[in-house]
């Protein structure tokens, strides 16, 4: 075997080897999604919470919560650069005023900005009085124009029935499967096996008599 020949087998090696560990690096990652996942299930199959003045961050992370009050559109904010299907817009994040004198946040749901910034807030106003249905999560620290002062340490997301089509679009449940990983594992794996196959064949056709393949 030739020195170039010996070179170019080992160079398919190390290809090889790279694309068999990144396809393990994505088995990984879609075990750990599983595991995000499961915990996630756990904690929405917990009785739901009704938030109140005293309602911690850690009690609502990612459990279905329950809110009753005044919406503050005064104050409302935005969360800019927030894409829905592919059209830019934002997310509405407007204050609920609750009877205790306290306040959340409620990510109302996604509405269209041609700048993803800007916005015509009176267009997507809903009545004054609700009772919030939702998700909570982390309160946003240094992301766009959401201030969190004053208000619980923690973000409602507001969920809807997916047949409801209104504007604010609000965002739809978690999404509880593998996503793209174990795709992109069988994707690595098989880059590794056409690498050794194509070295194979290459290494394995007849040499002429001038000493080329």
């Amino acid at each position: 075997m030739r020195r170039r020949d010996i070179i170019a087998g080992a160079i398919a090696v190390l290809l090889a080897a790279g694309c068999v560990w990144l396809g393990f690096w994505q088995l990984d990652r879609v075990h750990q999604r599983r595991a995000r996942n499961a915990e996630r299930s756990a904690r929405l199959a917990l009785p739901l919470v009704e938030v109140s003045k005293g309602t911690l961050a850690d009690s609502v992370r990612q459990r279905r919560v329950r809110a009753r009050g005044v919406f503050d559109y005064a104050r409302e904010q935005v969360w800019p650069g927030r894409s829905f299907e592919g059209t830019p817009g934002v997310a509405l994040v407007t204050p609920l005023r609750l009877s205790d004198g306290s306040a959340v946040l409620v990510d109302r749901g996604w509405a269209p900005s041609p700048d993803a910034f800007h916005v015509e807030h009176a267009r997507y106003r809903e009545p004054d009085s609700a009772v919030v249905d939702g998700i909570g999560l982390p309160a946003p620290r240094g992301r766009g124009d959401v201030s969190t002062a004053g208000y619980l340490p923690f973000v409602i997301q507001q969920l809807e029935p997916a047949a409801a089509r209104g504007l604010p679009r609000r965002w739809p449940a978690p999404a509880m499967n593998d996503g793209p990983h174990l795709a992109y594992a069988i994707q690595w794996f098989s880059f590794a096996v056409i690498v050794l196959v194509g070295i194979v064949a290459l290494l394995r056709r007849p040499v002429r008599q001038d000493g080329s393949h």
